[in-house]
C-alpha cells in the first residue's frame, strides 16, 4: 500500500466510523448500518454483523432514549479507528433488567474498531460500566 493510498484508506476510515456515530447511533437510525459494519462483524459482547450490533444499539437507546455521543478524539490507521466517547442520557427507559430511574446519565468509554473491505468487522470496548450503574441507583 502506498502512502497515498494508506492515507485515503485512513480518512475513509475515520469519516465511516464518524457516520456510525452521527448517522446511526445519535439519531437511533439504523438504516446504514449493512453500509458501515460488516456481516462477519464480531462486537464486544459477541453479537455478530449488522444485526448484532442494531440489537445492541436497540437495547442501549430503549433504556437512554435521548443518549447522545461526543467524539472526544478520533484516531485513525489504515486498518483501525480509535474513539474516544462521553455519552449522556436520561434513563427514562428499562435498560437490561434495570428499571428507569428517570436519572441524567454521562459517561466516558474509548472503542477500537477494526476495518476490512470498507466495513467494520470487529469492535473492542472500555467503558465506566461502574459510574453509569451507580448514576443510575442500581449500586452505591
Amino acid at each position: 500500500m502506498t502512502t497515498q493510498t494508506a492515507e485515503a484508506q485512513t480518512e475513509a476510515n475515520r469519516a465511516m466510523v464518524r457516520r456510525l456515530y452521527e448517522a446511526c447511533i445519535n439519531s437511533g437510525q439504523r438504516d446504514a448500518l449493512d453500509e458501515i459494519i460488516g456481516e462477519d462483524y464480531v462486537g464486544p459482547a459477541g453479537d455478530r454483523g449488522p444485526a448484532g450490533f442494531s440489537a445492541t444499539l436497540a437495547e442501549l437507546r430503549q433504556g437512554f432514549p435521548d443518549i447522545t455521543f461526543t467524539i472526544e478524539d478520533l484516531v485513525a490507521e489504515p486498518d483501525k479507528v480509535a474513539v474516544r466517547w462521553r455519552w449522556q442520557g436520561t434513563h427514562a427507559g428499562q435498560f437490561r433488567t434495570f428499571r428507569p430511574s428517570g436519572r441524567l446519565v454521562t459517561n466516558t468509554g474509548i472503542a477500537i474498531y477494526e476495518i476490512r473491505n470498507g466495513r467494520i468487522v470487529r469492535a473492542w470496548l472500555e467503558t465506566d460500566r461502574l459510574g453509569a450503574l451507580q448514576q443510575i441507583g442500581a449500586l452505591q
